[in-house]
């Protein structure tokens, strides 16, 4: 019995040691409010605290990221999109406990909701086709986010049933909604711009997060043409810090909400790991440096994967900016 209770209370210590540790100053800085994250490093947590953030549409005017061996400390800066610090009390303490709990959702409630992802040829009229597809199949649509860029478009749709209420369950209508919808969003006959589509149900997807999946997998970064040129706003680098074993990845653009949620995004899906990284505003203008390695802590190893680090993190910034 006596085992019993010491492993019980070892087992309390060690969830204690691994739980993230949340302090909040609103006296630090007189032009915002301090976030600081102390937690065990594991791959994921620097995303997660940025979504949590990000997720209630507040502005991370700096922040500082730093690993040491086993343990991280993230610093961020904060304020509402009118550049005021955070004084309600609700607010600071859901930060507090989503961050201490690794809450990781969204907004949306999606149980009983069937998930609807989408993935094609961007053209004019597109939406307004997708909508009329749904409508003649008797789903109502609950919510939806969709994007563009390079000429693709990636969406995710939350449906129910028109009479019912219900979620789509039925396999054989589930098909007739996924060929239908292919069918409308298949551009042309290249195979590389074919449509794909993927039902599921009581899905907790985080959805811009999934959007930056789907947009990646569909390797819209690498649809170049004079329309879709490389934009002079965005400026990546990517250089290699041998002596140190890290890569140092440069991000230099306009600043807006939600910038440091889609570089982290898609760092963490292309399985970089950040140890260190300084992220800094002034006007409208940004700048993000991350120190990173590969999972298993090798540095970017070809000029092939550099260029694509370099496309795929011009292509997470702008797309938002092209969100519907």
């Amino acid at each position: 019995m006596a085992m019993k209770g010491y492993l019980d209370e070892y087992e309390k210590l060690v969830i204690r040691m691994n739980t993230p540790r949340v302090v909040i100053d609103n006296g630090v800085c007189s032009s915002a409010t301090i976030v600081k994250v102390d937690s065990s490093r594991r791959n994921g947590i620097l995303l997660e605290a940025v979504q949590i953030l990000t997720d209630l549409n507040l502005s991370i005017k700096k922040a500082y990221i730093s690993s040491d061996g086993t343990w991280n400390m993230d610093v961020f800066h904060v304020t509402d999109l009118n550049g005021n610090k955070l004084n309600d009390q609700s607010v600071l303490r859901y930060i507090e406990q989503s961050i201490e709990t690794v809450y990781y959702g969204e907004n949306i409630e999606v149980n009983g909701l069937t998930a609807l992802e989408l993935t094609g040829t961007d053209r004019i009229g597109l939406l307004s086709e997708m909508f009329a597809v749904l409508s003649d199949l008797n789903c109502d649509v609950v919510d939806a986010k969709l994007w563009t860029h390079n000429g693709r478009v990636a969406s995710v749709i939350y449906l129910k049933d028109c009479i019912s209420g219900a979620p789509i369950l039925d396999s054989h209508r589930i098909s007739k909604i996924e060929g239908r919808l292919k069918n409308v969003l298949n551009g042309d006959n290249d195979v590389n711009s074919a449509a794909k589509t993927c039902v599921t149900v009581d899905s907790m997807m985080h959805i811009e997060r999934r959007l930056h999946q789907l947009m990646f997998e569909d390797r819209d970064y690498e649809r170049r043409s004079k329309k879709h040129e490389r934009s002079p706003m965005v400026v990546v680098t990517v250089q290699n810090w041998a002596e140190r074993g890290y890569s140092v990845v440069n991000v230099h653009c306009r600043d807006r909400t939600k910038l440091l949620f889609d570089v982290v995004c898609t760092l963490t899906d292309m399985e970089y790991a950040v140890f260190h990284a300084t992220i800094n505003t002034a006007e409208d203008q940004a700048h993000l440096e991350f120190y990173i390695r590969h999972k298993d802590g090798s540095p970017i190893s070809s000029e092939a994967e550099r260029q694509r680090v370099i496309q795929c993190l011009e292509a997470a910034v702008e797309r938002r900016a092209l969100e519907v």
